[in-house]
């Protein structure tokens, strides 16, 4: 999969060009794949059912696409009179299509565009220690699924 979505976003970059935002788009990429393998393969372990394994799976992905930044977004809307920096920072470390989503936006010099909330990604995700954390939060996101499937497999009596 990882070798796949290289060929796929490198080819291009090599052709137009490299520079920091076509490099964020194929790391981001990456960790995405692996992070969605890694939670493709714990659900494949815990559901004996094809099928279901599948459906699981779509539903973890639409989850982390759609459902969640709407559950963010109204609880952005609910609670908008508190001061929400810290708890939305913590909320968006949650779900790894947000970090994935937000480093990008900060390649591609856009985050202007989100106003106070750009502003404040910017600050935290912007330089290296933000970075460093998301990528530890990506990496925490592929290795614990697969430990913990590694476990149950283990387990299994086939």
């Amino acid at each position: 999969m990882c070798v796949a979505f290289a060929i796929g976003i490198g080819f291009p970059t090599l052709i137009y060009g490299i520079n920091d935002g076509s490099l964020t788009l194929l790391y981001t990429g990456l960790m995405l794949t692996l992070v969605f393998v890694s939670l493709a393969f714990l659900v494949a372990v815990l559901t004996r059912d094809k099928a279901k394994a599948i459906g699981v799976t779509l539903l973890v992905w639409f989850f982390f696409s759609l459902i969640y930044d709407a559950i963010l977004l109204w609880v952005v809307y609910a609670f908008g009179e508190y001061p929400l920096d810290k708890t939305l920072l913590v909320l968006v470390s949650l779900n790894p299509v947000d970090l994935a989503r937000i480093l990008m936006i900060l390649k591609l010099d856009i985050s202007a565009l989100m106003g106070y909330t750009g502003a404040l990604y910017k600050d935290f995700f912007g330089n290296y220690t933000g970075i460093l954390f998301s990528t530890a939060i990506l990496l925490i996101w592929i290795i614990v699924p697969v430990w913990i499937a590694l476990r149950v497999f283990k387990k299994k009596d086939i």
